[in-house]
């Protein structure tokens, strides 16, 4: 018979520090894993609950700002301020009422309203367009040559005024026989505004007095 070679005996060694080393417990990585998860879960606990602390205190800080709004006027400087607002209404009001009467022909009344406003409330800018109409109804119903002396006198403080310089036009030629001052301040007028030169536009639209229209018209047709 051949020889026999013996068993291994391997299985019956006690284990060594490699066999340990080498083996490792499938069971090792359930606590890793469930450990991992509960800090997922924490975490994202903690993050909904910093996101909701902006807009907890955003509420609560747009509430004390709605409660207390900071006024930087004082109750004299509210009632000059609502004071200055009641006058320009009252002038704005009058000077309507004045062009409303001068398109309707009631020069007289135009001019009571056109008056008031020069006089009452010549501290506000819009009197100098007042002026303006109080000169051209004042030619029309009242003295000329006060008339004239407005508008020179508004030409030079509203400077740039189209229709007070046409109107001064047509005065200083019919009433002064001053033609070449009335060239000159027809110029400007049709420099500013080409439609001064057309007598329906003057009379329809500007609504002159009668008068002064014709003075326009002897100044146009040099008659």
């Amino acid at each position: 018979m051949g020889s026999c070679s013996p068993p291994p005996i391997s299985h019956l060694l006690l284990p060594t520090n490699n066999n340990i080393k080498n083996k490792t417990p499938l069971i090792s990585k359930q606590p890793f894993i469930i450990v991992s998860s509960l800090r997922r879960r924490r975490i994202q606990r903690r993050q909904v609950l910093l996101l909701s602390v902006p807009l907890i205190s955003l509420a609560s800080t747009s509430c004390c700002w709605g409660a207390s709004v900071f006024d930087p006027l004082t109750e004299a400087e509210r009632a000059a301020s609502n004071e200055v607002t009641r006058r320009v209404e009252e002038a704005v009001d009058l000077l309507e009422k004045g062009r409303d009467f001068q398109a309707k022909g009631d020069y007289v009344q135009a001019l009571q309203c056109f008056t008031q406003v020069v006089t009452e409330y010549k501290d506000f800018a819009l009197s100098e367009y007042a002026r303006v109409g109080r000169a051209l109804t004042l030619y029309e119903v009242g003295d000329k040559n006060q008339a004239i002396a407005e508008m020179e006198d508004v030409s030079i403080s509203l400077k740039g005024s189209p229709e007070v310089h046409a109107a001064l036009a047509a005065a200083l030629y019919s009433d002064k026989h001053a033609p070449l001052l009335a060239e000159n301040q027809f110029t400007i007028a049709t420099l500013l505004d080409p439609k001064y030169s057309d007598l329906g536009y003057v009379k329809d639209t500007k609504h002159w007095p009668p008068s002064l229209v014709r003075s326009l018209e002897d100044f146009i047709t040099l008659s």
